[in-house]
């Protein structure tokens, strides 16, 4: 599992997470959630590697992620940031084969091997019929799943995406949703994601952590996360929870906000503690 030990976070000097203890489950899909600005990618970045942090560190199955071999961490886990843009006229096959990198030794060619799992992860991800189109003259679903099938084309065991589904418009949410589902379902992949939509969140994942202003707030299924008091103290707002007829997943329905008042009680509540 992913661990993360006093990890301060930041850029510069402007400190934005300060002494985050998390575990984040192996063999499972978890969302992070939060408004906007809570610090949610800043997490994502530091658990991949991506942002050394300031203090403190993440341990894969018990070792420190910053003490191991960049090419050895990018064999082990792969990352899909947040709107990700390829050379202008770079074909998906192209796209995809980039994913074999960490695994190549110098400039060598491509293996029989390498070549399998390129062909797996275009196959996985539905994009045989657009080989050899330029990953820029592709619609935003296929685009981001041209992207998912280069990271899974690390074959590694964790895949971290940023915010997979901005910008989609409703059926490519699902369609790319549907397909990281996919993943762990068929390649018992772990899944860690920014997820912007809780209702989304809830639906797909096993495992959510609630971040606000940097800290975790509550963490666990979407049925222990999804709660009203829980939901009004990471984004301000009143909401009804009902249970997802087709899923049984818990669905929020927010109807208003916070009064300020109730909102400067709950900050300087989590101030006291």
């Amino acid at each position: 599992m992913f661990v993360t030990q006093e990890l301060n976070i930041g850029y510069s000097e402007n400190l934005i997470v300060e002494n985050l203890n998390v575990t984040i489950p192996v063999g499972k899909i978890t969302a992070l959630v939060g408004a906007n600005g809570s610090g949610k990618s800043t997490i994502l970045k530091a658990i991949a590697r991506l942002l050394k942090p300031k203090r403190g560190s993440v341990y894969l199955d018990g070792k420190s992620i910053y003490e191991e071999k960049t090419k050895e961490v990018a064999k082990r886990l792969a990352i899909l940031p947040q709107n990700p843009v390829a050379p202008e006229g770079l074909t998906v096959s192209e796209l995809v084969t980039y994913g074999r990198f960490p695994h190549q030794k110098g400039f060598g060619s491509l293996t029989k091997k390498d070549k399998e799992i390129i062909e797996w992860a275009i196959e996985m991800t539905g994009m045989y019929e657009f080989v050899y189109q330029a990953v820029d003259h592709l619609s935003g679903g296929q685009r981001q799943r041209a992207w998912i099938a280069m990271a899974i084309a690390q074959d590694t065991p964790v895949l971290f995406l940023d915010e997979p589904t901005t910008f989609l418009d409703m059926a490519h949410q699902i369609e790319v949703l549907n397909l990281l589902k996919k993943l762990h379902h068929e390649d018992n992949k772990t899944i860690i994601m920014v997820v912007h939509d809780l209702n989304h969140a809830s639906r797909y994942a096993h495992h959510m952590v609630g971040i606000k202003n940097g800290k975790v707030v509550k963490t666990g299924t979407p049925e222990k996360v999804m709660v009203p008091d829980t939901l009004e103290n990471i984004y301000g707002v009143k909401s009804d929870i009902i249970k997802d007829p087709r899923s049984n997943r818990p669905l929020c329905l927010p109807y208003g906000l916070c009064s300020k008042d109730k909102l400067n009680q709950k900050i300087n509540h989590e101030v006291l503690i």
